[in-house]
């Protein structure tokens, strides 16, 4: 799960990705909101706010005895500590990182790895004052301080490595001696804040971003220069000035909601920056200029309690692998910042089964509050228009709930797929529709001309239509798809997006998607499309279950070997077509790259329907555990717009 938010694309290749949204983008930095104006304000008068002594980055030297305190006080919180403490052993025995690039792109997990390391032996110090932690800190800054550079061509490992940086000087400041001090903020300076100056004044692309390299590039940097602002200040005033000015362009992107269209991965990675630098800000000049009242920040951390289905499986749309929320340290901080125990509530657990340095600063006071909500209280369904998805669930608490993610969205966001019309599946602790998620970053033209030959990115690749198939992209890679309907009454809730500008290039005149989820059980996929001209249909879904079609071809059996089933049937309604199985591979019309994800494991349910011009059809899903299938018991199908 972790893997996925840490790695990142090649700046070259990104630049063609963002050609398409540039000119928006521009726009917004010239306006703006009131909140981002706010937050561009002189460098000399930010520095005047500057906090004296360390530390002062994230957390404060009260704020990390409170914690330590409550690592005697609270048995949870003791419990995170000696977890850690047995993690920093490990790390005391192995040798320092090493400048690898293997892929011969990213530096990036050896700067997450020094940033990691860093962060936990600077807790166990602060917590103890053992003089090998601050030692093997040592070993591996100035392992790194070595490095011929941090790699700025693939900016984010530059900026996680001063992150790095800026935490063991300011978390250790008290360790060093004057010369460690000074080896220290020379690298920083020198391959670090310079390096990120020269981008700034060269309005580098992930200056005008709006998505996770921004808050990545901008955090990791704006930490450095707090960090060393006192010793300089001309420095790192003017790069405070470009990251205040740069950051609220990515912070537009939470609008209006707190939904994040890169997918719950790099929500993940980019929210943890964005918290990590807001944080930093308020702690080292008591102000962090307005940027945490950008609209939809303050609902950010409902968004994964709803990504995540009641088995714990992510909804994983765009670059996201299949698995499960594994927590973010984060929600413990805007459950603080927003008021939203809620949050707290959630995240406890998850400190409980792999604690984080983060999880115990920003959490520790909250293990001690025995009023947190037991179960939510939000409502169980969900439409968030700033990515156009829709979640809906039969329950909060119940990990054998059903549960249906729902995609529509910008084909253009920044790791997205071909996936508008795609939707997940989830019910008795299985998910029975399947999204495969992101293949492998490093095949050729990944993030360039490649991108759309590539199964797993293409429609025929998601749970959705493929119409007139060709070797070309198989939904326009420029359209946007909104969710025109999202009702909840007694006894079922609809989501209904218009499709029809993803197929409009490929002789589509109409074709509008709808989900409903009935009784919190039955769940409907109804599609009507329409095309100028007879042509070419199929319906496409993915799964890991086996599966038993039935004999008139109208439905099929899903099972996995624990005994639960899914009945999955064709309406009555339906333009008839045979269900039938298929590998989950490209179609013969389709690109054929010799490199790509094999998706063993995982089967194609499909619907094809030939030399036709308009086509209506209802799939109806019903989870089950026993031997026998229930009797198919549907509710009267209306057309969409009847719905």
């Amino acid at each position: 799960m972790v893997a996925f938010w840490r790695a990142a694309c090649y700046e070259k290749n990104m630049k063609r990705i963002w050609q398409g949204t540039m000119l928006a983008v521009m726009g917004s930095l010239s306006t703006g909101t009131a909140e981002a104006q706010e937050a561009s304000p002189a460098a000399a008068e930010l520095l005047t706010k500057l906090r004296a002594g360390h530390p002062r980055l994230m957390v404060t030297q009260a704020e990390f005895d409170a914690a330590r305190a409550l690592t005697v006080s609270n048995p949870r919180v003791k419990k995170w500590r000696d977890d850690l403490a047995a993690r920093a052993e490990k790390i005391l025995r192995e040798p320092p990182s090493k400048y690898e690039i293997p892929d011969g792109l990213r530096l990036l997990s050896t700067s997450r790895r020094v940033l990691e390391r860093v962060r936990l032996l600077a807790l166990m110090w602060q917590f103890g004052g053992e003089q090998k932690y601050a030692d093997r800190a040592w070993a591996e800054l100035s392992a790194a301080a070595a490095f011929p550079d941090w790699n700025p061509k693939h900016f984010l490992d530059t900026a996680e490595m001063t992150c790095a940086f800026a935490t063991g000087y300011d978390w250790l400041h008290a360790a060093w001696s004057p010369e460690q001090r000074e080896l220290l903020k020379n690298a920083m300076v020198e391959k670090g804040l310079r390096p990120a100056l020269t981008v700034y004044r060269q309005g580098g692309w992930w200056t005008k971003s709006r998505f996770n390299w921004n808050q990545v590039c901008n955090g990791g940097i704006a930490i450095g220069a707090l960090a060393l602002a006192d010793v300089e200040p001309e420095l790192c005033g003017e790069i405070l000035r470009h990251a205040l000015k740069s950051l609220p362009l990515a912070l537009t992107s939470y609008a209006p909601d707190g939904a994040w269209a890169e997918g719950p991965g790099y929500w993940n990675y980019a929210t943890s920056y964005t918290v990590s630098v807001i944080a930093a800000l308020e702690s080292a000049l008591g102000t962090d200029g307005g940027l945490s009242r950008s609209a939809g920040f303050d609902q950010t951390g409902e968004f994964p309690l709803y990504f995540t289905a009641p088995n714990g499986l992510l909804f994983n749309y765009a670059d996201v692998p299949p698995g499960k929320f594994n927590g973010a340290a984060e929600l413990f901080w805007l459950a603080r910042k927003f008021d939203r125990p809620l949050l707290a509530a959630r995240q406890l657990s998850f400190a409980d089964q792999r604690p984080s340095p983060l999880n115990l600063l920003w959490g520790a006071a909250w293990a001690e509050r025995d009023d947190l909500p037991l179960t939510v209280s939000l409502p169980r369904t969900r439409y968030f228009a700033g990515a156009e998805i829709a979640m809906l669930r039969g329950a909060w608490d119940d990990p054998l709930a059903v549960s249906v993610g729902f995609k529509a969205g910008d084909n253009k966001a920044s790791h997205s797929h071909l996936d508008l019309g795609s939707f997940v599946l989830d019910a008795l602790g299985h998910r029975w529709a399947e999204d495969l998620g992101r293949d492998d970053y490093n095949l050729p033209g990944y993030f360039g001309r490649e991108r759309w030959n590539y199964y797993r990115l293409r429609a025929e690749g998601h749970n959705t239509l493929v119409i007139n198939p060709t070797a070309a992209a198989d939904q326009d890679p420029q359209a946007v798809a909104k969710i025109i309907r999202f009702e909840t009454t007694s006894g079922k809730t609809l989501a209904i997006a218009d499709l029809t500008a993803a197929y409009a290039r490929h002789g589509a005149r109409s074709v509008t998607r709808g989900v409903v989820l009935h009784d919190d059980k039955r769940v409907l996929v109804q599609d009507k499309i329409v095309l100028d001209q007879p042509g070419e249909i199929w319906w496409f879904m993915h799964t890991r279950a086996k599966v038993e079609l039935t004999a008139d071809g109208d439905g099929a059996i899903l099972s996995f070997a624990d005994g639960s089933k899914l009945n999955m049937w064709v309406g009555r309604q339906s333009a008839k077509s045979p269900l039938t199985v298929m590998d989950a591979w490209p179609l013969p019309a389709s690109p054929q790259p010799a490199k790509q994800g094999e998706n063993k494991g995982v089967t194609k349910l499909a619907l094809h329907w030939q030399d036709t011009a308009e086509v209506t059809v209802s799939v109806w899903f019903y989870a089950f555990n026993g031997q026998t299938a229930p009797g198919i018991f549907l509710v009267e199908e209306k057309p969409l717009e009847q719905w």
